[in-house]
């Protein structure tokens, strides 16, 4: 359950189509529930958070994903996300629940539903091979409501691209810079834009690059201000935080109206 769901069963009991007793009822859920002996699933984090239990899908086996996800759908929690999920365990899963699938960013759904896009959020990526990073990002942050603008193939050794680009990065709220090689992309932009600007270190570079390390030490030393770097191929990490960035800008701008 999120906050939005809490909020429309409070304004129905407000305008009497719920009674008290039977919102209590619908609310009256243990915070969290166990699938099994493999999984204690926070059902509360909705409430918490605005945004629901997450579920990662690397390291799980697909019966247990088919559990937890099972288990979630069954307390009607929506827009359940399956991360690093390969197409492998998709396939399987496919065959046990009814599950949607990105293959780009690795991402399963269940129980997905449409969300209003709000605000804005653009996820700018240096090279194609960094999209499966960028793509979790934007997808992830698509599921929580938010409208994103994807601008791809915009890296520094090309600069005339992103510079192109830029009205479409100007009136965003926050921005996602995704990047391998040397990430020069998240300095670049960080100076362009007066928005926060979230930088996504990718693995993608030849030997010296240590599997993304030299881009995260790069993003992490940038020159430009308001800078902030999640870890190594985290695209979700950088969705759920650009999408908290764009929710506290659109409620500003609410309370200005």
């Amino acid at each position: 359950m999120e906050q939005e769901q809490i909020f429309h069963l409070l304004k129905q009991v407000q305008s009497g189509e719920r009674t008290p007793e039977d919102a209590l009822r619908y609310l009256k859920l243990e915070p969290e529930m166990q699938v099994g002996n493999y999984a204690d699933i926070d059902l509360h984090r909705g409430i918490r958070q605005g945004m629901p239990e997450v579920i990662y899908g690397e390291g799980k086996t697909p019966e247990q994903i088919a559990g937890i996800a099972g288990a979630m759908a069954g307390r009607g929690i929506e827009n359940i996300m399956i991360t690093r999920l390969s197409r492998e365990k998709a396939e399987i899963l496919q065959e046990q629940i009814e599950l949607e699938y990105e293959e780009t960013p690795h991402i399963g759904f269940v129980n997905r539903r449409e969300k209003e896009k709000k605000g804005k959020i653009a996820v700018v990526a240096a090279g194609t091979s960094d999209l499966p990073v960028a793509e979790e990002a934007a997808v992830t942050a698509e599921a929580y409501g938010n409208y994103v603008e994807r601008i791809y193939d915009v890296g520094v050794a090309g600069l005339h691209r992103l510079l192109h680009r830029l009205p479409a990065l100007t009136d965003a709220n926050v921005v996602v810079a995704v990047a391998g090689m040397e990430g020069a992309l998240v300095s670049v932009v960080g100076g362009l834009v007066e928005c926060p600007v979230i930088g996504v270190p990718t693995s993608v570079g030849y030997g010296a690059n240590f599997g993304g390390l030299a881009a995260l030490l790069s993003m992490l030393n940038s020159c430009a201000s308001g800078v902030s770097i999640v870890n190594i191929d985290n695209g979700f990490g950088a969705g759920v935080l650009a999408s908290k960035i764009n929710r506290q800008a659109i409620r500003g701008e609410q309370k200005q109206i």
